[in-house]
């Protein structure tokens, strides 16, 4: 049996369906009934027969921070895919990232070792990956700088990816993806969805960095694949196409019927922004939306390099043009 974290995420909310629908036995860990509409919503991009597809997967109530549930979620399990994580960039969120993204995949970890797991696929991400040269190109190779510029997410996560570099050391097969920017349909309050309802409701400027951008059944169907090889205690970046962020904003604008931005925040006025952002923060306790390391990666050039993953598994990504437009009509469809 196949045990899936983060199952109301939305990886792990699209990896069920992959598997479910492909006659896995699959066992989803969540902590809150309420977000299982997530995974439903989901399910429903795919087809009208969510409800039997959602029935057919073991449903298992626990926390990868609470080890006698979690341990009891282990029973009979072979295969891992450890999808759970906190995303946030926010400053005041750091011990509770931590303890999420790192003490979480530690007690993942030790389960899986103590369990005799075949193999554990862990979901990183591209924002522990360090600056290898002067071009800006990062590729597996390029380390960590703990000296950087890094955000509070990169720290944790690559925390997190330390934990299962342990687990590997101590006899355990890992392979480890580093997607980039994730783009999904059917959860639309938080991630990548969110930008879509941000598009629909009208932005004005774009900024001069650029993004890697994946499709996340593209990250579903490499995960499933690394997972079923003998690729073992390895690394991919899951990045499909490298777009600016003007590209990428005004593509989003046009796939959901909404104004295109046109205006070029520049970078004095994104650093008056987050200044604002913190004041408004710590005068009134609001949540946190543009912060200096934000500002630094929504300014920044980078191109990430997908050659090993292509190489390995011979595989061709999705346009990421296409990826858009499917996922706005989805959004206009559900949501609008």
């Amino acid at each position: 049996m196949i045990l899936v974290t983060g199952s109301t995420g939305l990886v792990g909310s699209h990896l069920l369906y992959k598997l479910a629908t492909t006659g896995e036995k699959v066992r989803a860990i969540y902590r809150n009934e309420k977000k299982l509409a997530n995974i439903k919503n989901v399910f429903s991009c795919y087809t009208d027969n969510y409800e039997t597809i959602f029935n057919s997967i073991e449903w298992f109530e626990a926390d990868i921070l609470d080890i006698p549930s979690l341990t009891e979620a282990f029973n009979g399990i072979t295969y891992v895919y450890h999808c759970a994580a906190f995303v946030s960039f926010e400053p005041n969120k750091y011990h509770l990232l931590r303890r999420t993204n790192i003490e979480g995949t530690a007690n993942v970890v030790n389960l899986c070792l103590s369990n005799d797991i075949k193999k554990l696929c862990y979901v990183s991400s591209i924002a522990t990956l360090g600056i290898s040269n002067k071009t800006n190109v990062i590729n597996e190779a390029s380390e960590w700088n703990s000296e950087a510029n890094n955000t509070i997410y990169g720290i944790t996560k690559y925390g997190a990816e330390i934990e299962v570099w342990r687990g590997s050391q101590e006899g355990l097969d890992i392979v480890m993806v580093n997607p980039g920017v994730i783009l999904g349909a059917g959860i639309w309050r938080y991630g990548s969805g969110s930008l879509f309802k941000k598009a629909y409701q009208g932005l004005k400027y774009y900024t001069s960095g650029s993004i890697g951008l994946v499709d996340v059944e593209d990250v579903v169907n490499i995960m499933i694949a690394l997972t079923k090889s003998n690729i073992t205690n390895e690394r991919f970046i899951l990045v499909a196409e490298n777009w600016s962020y003007k590209d990428f904003l005004q593509a989003m604008a046009k796939a959901v019927n909404a104004k295109i931005p046109m205006k070029l925040a520049s970078i004095k006025l994104l650093q008056i922004g987050w200044r604002l952002d913190w004041l408004n923060h710590k005068l009134f306790g609001k949540r946190r939306q543009l912060t200096k390391h934000l500002v630094s990666s929504l300014s920044t050039q980078k191109t990430y390099d997908n050659t090993k993953i292509k190489s390995q598994l011979q595989y061709n990504f999705k346009p990421i043009s296409k990826s858009i437009t499917e996922i706005g009509a989805l959004y206009l469809k559900q949501v609008q």
